[in-house]
Formats: C-alpha cells, sequence, structure tokens
C-alpha cells in the first residue's frame, strides 16, 4: 500500500497509509486527542474525521477548544438535526437546503401548513430528544444513479434539482444522523451527541423562494442560532434585545420620525421630526460639498427609455426599474419612460451640455438624486432597503493625470464627513467596470489601475467588486 507524509503543527512528520482517515491519525497520537477530535485542517481545508487522506500534506486536529471550526461543525449539524426533528414530528415535509450562517444557520422547508410559534417549541424538544441519542454520524460518497434513485423513492423533488445542479464528475457525499439521510458535502460531528443541547435556539420563521428565485415555489425558512455552551448564547441572545430595544424603526414610530405603509410599500412617510434631522444632514453635507468644490445640480426623476438604452441600464438593470408609460398627444404609440434608479447618465448629459476645455477640469457635480429601485418586498427593512430614496450621489469628470489626486481628494472628504457622523472605521470597495460596459478602450483599463493603486495606499479596508450595471468608469462604494 502506497505511504503519504503529514506534517503537524509542531513540525513533526509521521508516514501513514494513503486512505487513512483523521480520526485514525488523532488515535495514533493519543487516544485522548480522537476522544476531544471533531474534525481537522488538511492543507488550511476543513475535513471529516471520516474522509479518507490520499496524499501528503499538513494536517490540524481540531478539537471543540477550536473556535471557527467548532462553531462551522455545530451549526451545520444543528441544520441537519432539526431538519429531521422536523420530518419525524411531519414525515410529509419536503427537505431542501440547511446552509450556515452568521451565528447559526437556517433550513428551507416544503409545507403546507405555516410553522407556528408552538410549532418551533415542539422542534426544539424533538432536538433536544435526538441530541440525548448520542446517534452516530455517517458518511459515503454514491455515483448520481443511486442518488437519484434514492430521491425518486422518498419523493423528495428539491434534492433531485439540486443533484441536477451538481456537476458531473463531483462526489455525492451522504450523511445520516442516525437514520436520517441528507445529500451534504460536509464535514460533520461523529455522533448528535457532541451538539451542545442547552446552547442553541430556533429564532424565528420566513419565507424564502427556492433557490431564491420568485417564480418557484415559496417554501418557509426556520432559522436557529448556536453556540459552543450556554454562555455564549445567553449573551447573543441579550445582544439581540437590546438591539431590538434600539431598532430604527421601532425608534422611528416612538419618536415620531417617519412611519411605512402599505398603501406605499418601501417609501418613507417623513413627519416633521425625521425630516427636520433629514434637513439638517443634507444642509450638512452640502456644506461639506461646497467646500470641496463640488457644484450642485438637478436632474429629472422621470427619463425617456432611449437613454437608459443608450446607458447599458435597460438591458442589465430593466427588472428594478419602475416603468412609467405615457400617452403622448397625438402619438401613435405610448412613451415608456423609467423612474430613474440610479444618477450616472443624467449627470453625463449635464457635463455633455456646451464644450469643455481640459482648463474646465476637475469639475465635480453633485445631486440629492431622488431615486426608485423596485425591490423584492421580502428583502426591504425600514431605512435600510427601500425603493423610493435619495442618493447622495457626485460624478468627477477629470483628466487622466488627475485621477489618484481626486481619489485621493475624496477618500480624505469620505473619511471626515463618516468619522464626523461618529464613524472612524468603514469599508471601501472599489466597483470596476463589469465584462457588459460601453466603452472598451486602453485609458479604460489604465484608469481602473490607478483606481487600484490609490485604493491600496488608502487607511481604510479596500476591495474590489464587480459592477452590476454596464458602465463607463469605475466607481467608489462606502460601507
Amino acid at each position: 500500500m502506497s505511504q503519504i507524509s503529514l506534517s503537524f503543527p509542531d513540525g513533526n512528520s509521521r508516514d501513514y497509509p494513503a486512505g487513512i482517515t483523521a480520526a485514525e491519525v488523532a488515535e495514533s497520537i493519543a487516544p485522548s486527542l480522537a476522544k476531544r477530535a471533531i474534525s481537522a485542517n488538511l492543507d488550511g481545508r476543513h475535513i471529516d474525521l471520516a474522509w479518507p487522506i490520499t496524499e501528503s500534506g499538513a494536517i490540524t486536529i481540531n478539537t471543540m477548544k477550536d473556535e471557527a471550526q467548532a462553531l462551522e461543525l455545530i451549526r451545520h449539524d444543528f441544520a441537519h438535526v432539526m431538519a429531521r426533528a422536523v420530518q419525524e414530528i411531519w414525515p410529509d415535509v419536503k427537505v431542501t437546503i440547511g446552509p450556515v450562517r452568521d451565528h447559526g444557520w437556517f433550513y428551507d422547508f416544503d409545507r403546507k401548513e405555516p410553522f407556528t410559534p408552538e410549532d418551533l417549541g415542539r422542534i426544539e424538544a424533538k432536538m433536544k430528544e435526538i441530541i440525548a441519542a448520542r446517534d452516530p454520524v455517517r458518511t459515503e460518497v454514491w455515483d448520481r444513479d443511486r442518488a437519484i434513485a434514492h430521491y425518486k423513492a422518498q419523493n423528495e423533488p428539491f434534492k433531485l434539482e439540486l443533484i441536477d445542479r451538481i456537476p458531473e464528475g463531483e462526489d455525492l457525499r451522504m450523511y445520516w444522523h442516525g437514520d436520517w439521510q441528507d445529500l451534504c458535502r460536509g464535514p460533520h460531528l461523529q455522533n448528535t451527541g457532541q451538539l451542545p443541547a442547552d446552547a442553541f435556539r430556533l429564532t424565528h420563521v420566513a419565507g424564502a423562494y427556492w433557490l431564491g428565485d420568485a417564480s418557484r415555489p415559496m417554501l418557509q425558512r426556520i432559522y436557529g442560532v448556536a453556540f459552543r455552551n450556554k454562555a455564549d448564547l445567553k449573551a447573543h441572545l441579550t445582544m439581540l434585545e437590546e438591539a431590538a430595544k434600539r431598532d430604527h424603526r421601532k425608534l422611528g414610530r416612538e419618536m415620531e420620525l417617519f412611519h411605512f405603509q402599505e398603501e406605499a410599500p418601501g417609501m418613507v412617510f417623513w413627519h416633521p421630526n425625521g425630516w427636520t434631522i433629514y434637513r439638517e444632514l443634507e444642509a450638512y453635507m452640502r456644506r461639506r460639498l461646497t467646500r470641496a468644490d463640488y457644484k450642485e445640480i438637478k436632474t429629472p426623476q422621470v427619463v425617456d427609455r432611449i437613454l437608459w438604452e443608450k446607458s447599458g441600464h435597460w438591458e442589465a438593470y430593466r427588472e428594478n426599474m419602475f416603468i412609467v408609460e405615457v400617452d403622448e398627444e397625438g402619438a401613435k404609440e405610448k412613451r415608456t419612460n423609467a423612474l430613474k434608479p440610479m444618477n450616472c447618465p443624467c449627470h453625463v448629459q449635464v457635463y455633455n451640455q456646451g464644450l469643455k476645455s481640459y482648463r474646465d477640469l476637475p469639475l465635480r457635480l453633485a445631486e440629492f438624486g431622488s431615486c426608485h429601485r423596485y425591490e423584492s418586498s421580502g428583502s426591504m427593512h425600514g431605512l435600510m432597503r427601500v425603493r423610493g430614496f435619495v442618493q447622495d450621489d457626485a460624478h468627477i469628470f477629470c483628466t487622466e493625470d488627475q485621477i489618484e489626486a481626486e481619489c485621493a481628494s475624496f477618500l480624505d472628504l469620505l473619511g471626515s464627513v463618516y468619522a464626523d457622523l461618529g464613524f472612524e472605521k468603514f469599508d471601501i470597495k472599489l466597483s470596476t467596470r463589469p465584462e457588459t460596459r460601453v466603452a472598451r478602450t486602453k485609458f479604460g483599463t489604465r484608469r481602473n489601475r490607478r483606481l487600484k493603486r490609490r485604493s491600496s495606499r488608502s487607511a481604510t479596508i479596500s476591495r474590489s467588486i464587480p459592477a452590476r450595471a454596464p458602465s463607463t468608469a469605475p466607481s467608489w462604494i462606502s460601507s
């Protein structure tokens, strides 16, 4: 049998037969380590204790003291245990996917009746029974035909669709928590008893379209949180309670700042108190922009589709635009307009008026631009995600040689504004030109390089992200 060499964090190495598992490696080091082991890292990749190791590499055995790996496993296993509990209580429920997320997990279910708060209590109780049973967790790799046959027999259509999405040649790994089976990449713990029964909580239920597609079935998503111990769970729940007291939607009502209502979803009704704060912030920003030599402009909210077609937004962004059709007097057909979702094309129209000399540059155009974007009802969240908003927006028209200086000036302004508003740390993201764009020039490539070079000098954290809509220029996004 061929041999592999595994190196350990202390610098030592050992030879093992190819195909040895991480559990067996832990046992070879010390039986006590094998009892405490929950997973391993092989060349930086998180692996299951039961997976065979076929190539040499650097290995680390993880225990519950390794927070990142422990929490990933705990939350992933809780998702499976919750799904098992749901199907043991309601066998007709169909399962889909259950990924780990911040502080916990969610799992989407196809069930005719809505889950109630009382149902969550029943599920939690059943999960604790499963944990107490200390059922073994095991895994196998199946071929595609066997997996398809299994899920057809089980009448699990969502799992069949997931199999279709897995590329040919990629392993189809199955996991069992006791007798309950699921299609999953892993890794997982070794038995259900390793889960901390007093350190989890099912928090709420929400609707979610299958695979995030509004044309697909609406599922029920159960959310949960989990930690390594009861104390960490209690601290998290306390934090959530304190955050709920400071929820801006709650404060907006209590302080009579603003409200929302069904007749205008995602649109803010500002009350006198809230509008006073709004106007003070706007006045502050206007002073800062004026001192920085930005020229304030105002552009239309309703613009003919012809302009959006020229800019490329109509093709790439139409599903997020509010369309307005007008019967023009004497016209043979309706004129199609759109409420602007962003200000960029209109700012370019202002720049295009009249002749410009290099002496006119840099030209900094700013606008408190009213924009409207269609957001799905499930994604809206108070003032944080709306359909109607004012964008404190600006575009700088300059020569290539002025790019880095303008970036430096803008970043200084941004940092100063954020500091005044109490944000000492923020992220800068450079939105680069997408593959689908209006212009393809060597200048555009050089411009990207200059912006990236300037962002790398910034004291803030910077990274590049691809722009979504077609554009001619990259842009800065702060958060």
